[in-house]
C-alpha cells in the first residue's frame, strides 16, 4: 500500500492522509469512515479524528494499528464507489509523507564505495547524525538553496519509517518494527558540513531534504536488503547501487539505534547513500539553481525535485 500526504491545489487547508488507488489519490480517513459505517460502526465513524486521524503527524503517531487498518480501507475502496473523494495528480500536491517525526536519524558512510570517494575509511560502527523536521519537504516541493551555499550535494537514500515503539530490539525481530519505506534525498551543503568536525549545520537546512513520494508498507516492499537505488541530475545518472551493499543493514541499524535511543512511531531512519555524489566526482559537480534531482528505488517509486536558490 502507498500511503501519502496530499493537499488539493488552491486549498489552504492542512495536508491530509491519502493512498494511491488506480494511479489516483483517495482520501484515507473519509474512506475509513465509510468502511466503518458499512459495518454498522457509526460510533467509530463519528470518532474518526481520534481513532483514525487525517492529519499525517497524528496518523503515524498512533502507530502500526492504523496502518494495518489502512490496508483494509484500501480493500474496501476496490469494491465500493469512492469517486467523490478521489483526485488526480493534477488536482493535488503531494506533501511530505511523514511531516514531523520526533526523530530523523541518518547514517553516514554506509556504503564502502561512498566512504572511499569521500576519502574516508569504512567505519567500524554506524556513523549517526540527525536532521530536524524543518529540513523536510515533499516530492512536489523545491529544494531551497541558500545563496551563501556553494557546494550543495545530493544523496539518494532508502528511508525506513518506524511503525511502533522500539527499544533494545534484536536484529532478528527488527523488521517487525518498520511500518514502511520511502525515498530520501539527504541534500548536503558540503562547504558547511566540512568546516567543522560536526556535520549538523550542513545537513539540516530549512526545506532542503525531500522525502517521498509516499510510504510503501513493508509487506509490499519485501526485503529491504535487495533494492536497486539510483539518482540522476538533469537526466544524467549519478548513483547506481543496491541495498545489498549496505555496510550496516537495516536490521542491524534498528538493533544498534534502539539500544541507544527509543524509536517512536513515525521516526525516520535514512540509511546512507551509495557512491556517485557530486563531491566525489572529478572535478566535483555541485547543484545549482534550476537543477533537477531524481531518485528511484525499486518497489517504492520515483521522486523528482528542483533546486531553487534563495536571494540571501
Amino acid at each position: 500500500m502507498k500511503l501519502l500526504s496530499y493537499k488539493i491545489k488552491g486549498n489552504p487547508g492542512p495536508a491530509r492522509m491519502g493512498f494511491m488507488h488506480e494511479e489516483k489519490i483517495v482520501d484515507l480517513q473519509e474512506t475509513w469512515r465509510r468502511w466503518q459505517r458499512a459495518g454498522n460502526k457509526d460510533n467509530e465513524a463519528d470518532a474518526a479524528d481520534r481513532l483514525f486521524p487525517a492529519d499525517p503527524v497524528q496518523f503515524y503517531a498512533v502507530g502500526q494499528s492504523v496502518i494495518e487498518q489502512a490496508k483494509d480501507v484500501q480493500a474496501y475502496a476496490k469494491t465500493n464507489d469512492v469517486k467523490d473523494i478521489t483526485f488526480s495528480r493534477d488536482e493535488t500536491n503531494l506533501a511530505t509523507p511523514v511531516p514531523s517525526p520526533s526523530k530523523i536519524i541518518c547514517v553516514g558512510k554506509n556504503y564502502a564505495a561512498h566512504a572511499a570517494e569521500m576519502d574516508s575509511n569504512v567505519p567500524d560502527h554506524p556513523v549517526l547524525f540527525a536532521k530536524f523536521a524543518n529540513a523536510l519537504i515533499g516530492p512536489d516541493d523545491l529544494i531551497e538553496k541558500p545563496g551563501f551555499v556553494r557546494k550543495l550535494d545530493y544523496e539518494a537514500e532508502l528511508t525506513a519509517v518506524i511503525g511502533k515503539q522500539a527499544s533494545h530490539i534484536k536484529r532478528e525481530n527488527a523488521l517487525d518494527y518498520i511500518a514502511g519505506y520511502t525515498i530520501g534525498n539527504d541534500i548536503s551543503a558540503r562547504d558547511l558540513q566540512k568546516r567543522t568536525p560536526q556535520w549538523l549545520q550542513g545537513k539540516t537546512m530549512d526545506r532542503a531534504t525531500p522525502i517521498g513520494p509516499w510510504v510503501v508498507t513493508a509487506d509490499e516492499v519485501g526485503s529491504p536488503g535487495h533494492l536497486a537505488i539510483s539518482s540522476y541530475v538533469n537526466g544524467e545518472k549519478r548513483q547506481a547501487a543496491t541495498t545489498e551493499q549496505l555496510i550496516f543493514d537495516i536490521p542491524f541499524l534498528i538493533e544498534f539505534i534502539s539500544s541507544l535511543i527509543t524509536l517512536k512511531p513515525g521516526d525516520l531512519i535514512m540509511t546512507g547513500t551509495p557512491d556517485g555524489v557530486g563531491m566525489g566526482m572529478e572535478p566535483p559537480q555541485f547543484l545549482n539553481d534550476g537543477d533537477t534531482i531524481t531518485v528511484e528505488i525499486n518497489n517504492i517509486g520515483r521522486m523528482e525535485n528542483r533546486v531553487a536558490e534563495l536571494n540571501n
